[in-house]
């Protein structure tokens, strides 16, 4: 058996290629759309892609499935599991096998057997793997999607925190529990296989480390040891949470009906003079994507423009703020500028029509400037903040809920834009985090929408660095007001 691993570094993501070495087949699970990864491994393997196979329907990424069936006749494998409003709508446009619990099927010597572990999703399916073809009779492996990732379990929030179905976290909790039970029942050598680590937002506390086994998630695994405390369980799963983006609805909605298929990828044109270009950029429907280090975009950008860094933030900032419909111009090192395509067509941005060089902004007709204030700065205008400023903390619930500035009101930098309604236009916004990254992508995208928005460089970390006060709020949700 041939096993690869393919991480997508900024998602967090894993797909597995999987592989029968004697018969050359080959299978996929929870695949990307940029298919042509998958395609150039097995050609290197010299394998042939028969099948492809889902977990479940995602929320942060946009499925390759469907893609990769509909390019090489894979046969796509999908839960029926979950009940009607969990199926996949598009499996009728390939060939496909629907599985339920115990299901097993071969690809070459190697069985994979169905484990129906709902709680994340309904529809959720693990994947047992076993290599028939060394003679062996127990499963090596799980695939666990996001049922169980290195050190967590995978949310069961997000269907009511992203997709807005009020009501169904609770029970969709009480789901992962059973799942968890039969999960720590498999033997302890079992190897597990996740489709996220670190840095993924489909949990709170995911590790660093690729792979785990059955043991040692039971030995270390803060919520497997609650297993036997059904109500503890519950409530720790569901609590701390960070706030999903914003595009993560749209991401399921997607997955779910079908992902429009790709082709090939998008090669912008590379612009290097800008100005015969800048005015057309401005225009309503384009939206300049500029990943320069923030002190070079602080300090002159196009108009029209948000700053996203090249960091695990871009997804996150890209697909928080800019709209699926709207052109792209794209800013970047041509080193890079691969990679952050890659990156804006897993999350459904496919119209990037210009990529800018760095060293072409110098060509622009005008530059634009962002405001950036010291964090006393940001203590003189919260003291007047009724009539002067607005502070506005685009922190995490959980962080600000620890410490924040008196007054200040908080909103996640990747749920903002649906809160705009709410900001006043008649005062400037005094925009802060922890340190300054996730505020700057904040305060570029309300300044493009016409607020004054400054950043507070340093964030709330220089801020208690200089010895200013620290407020506590009571518990409150999502924008919610600090107070001491």
């Amino acid at each position: 058996m041939l096993l690869r691993q393919i991480a997508d570094d900024r998602l967090a993501q894993y797909a597995y290629f999987i592989a029968c070495q004697k018969t050359k087949e080959a299978i996929v699970f929870d695949p990307e759309r940029d298919i042509d990864r998958y395609l150039a491994l097995a050609a290197r393997e010299g394998m042939k892609i028969v099948a492809v196979a889902e977990t479940h329907i995602h929320a942060d990424f946009l499925s390759g499935a469907r893609e990769l069936a509909t390019a090489t006749g894979a046969r796509a494998y999908l839960s029926a599991e979950g009940g009607p409003d969990w199926q996949s709508k598009w499996a009728p446009s390939v060939t496909h096998t629907l599985l339920h619990d115990g299901d097993t099927f071969a690809i070459g010597g190697i069985e994979f057997r169905a484990m129906h572990t709902p709680g994340h999703t309904p529809e959720h399916m693990s994947y047992l793997v076993t290599d028939r073809g060394t003679g062996a009779t127990t499963p090596m492996g799980l695939i666990s999607g996001d049922f169980v990732f290195v050190g967590d379990l995978g949310r069961p929030d997000l269907l009511e925190t992203a997709a807005g179905l009020e009501g169904i976290a609770e029970s969709s909790a009480h789901a992962l529990y059973a799942s968890a039970r039969r999960f720590v029942d498999l033997p302890d050598a079992l190897q597990v296989w996740p489709a996220h680590g670190a840095g993924s937002a489909c949990g709170k506390s995911l590790g660093a480390v690729p792979q785990s086994t059955v043991g040692y998630e039971k030995a270390t695994s803060p919520i497997l040891k609650l297993v036997g405390n059904e109500r503890a369980f519950v409530d720790d799963i569901l609590s701390g949470q960070p706030e999903p983006p914003l595009y993560f609805a749209r991401m399921k909605t997607l997955n779910r009906d079908g992902v429009p298929l790709l082709g090939e990828m998008p090669q912008p044109p590379s612009i290097t003079n800008v100005a015969s270009h800048a005015s057309e950029w401005e225009k309503p429907g384009t939206i300049i994507i500029d990943t320069r280090p923030w002190a070079a975009f602080r300090d002159g950008h196009l108009p029209n423009s948000i700053w996203a860094p090249t960091s695990m933030m871009f997804s996150m900032v890209a697909g928080s703020y800019a709209k699926p419909e709207e052109k792209i111009v794209l800013v970047a090192d041509g080193a890079r500028a691969d990679e952050l395509i890659r990156s804006l067509v897993r999350i459904g941005y496919d119209h990037i029509i210009a990529l800018v060089t760095p060293d072409a902004i110098a060509t622009a007709p005008k530059l634009e400037r962002t405001p950036e204030i010291t964090v006393k700065d940001a203590a003189a205008a919260a003291s007047a903040s009724a009539a002067d400023a607005f502070i506005l903390d685009v922190r995490g619930a959980s962080e600000h809920a620890a410490g924040c500035v008196n007054g200040s009101t908080n909103v996640a930098y990747t749920r903002l834009a649906a809160h705009l309604a709410g900001l006043p236009r008649d005062k400037r916004l005094v925009v802060h985090c922890a340190l300054g990254g996730r505020s700057a992508a904040a305060t570029s995208m309300l300044r493009r929408l016409g607020f004054d928005a400054a950043n507070v460089a340093g964030g709330f970390e220089e801020w208690k660095r200089q010895g200013l006060p620290v407020a506590h709020p009571a518990p409150a949700s999502s924008a919610a007001c600090c107070s001491p």
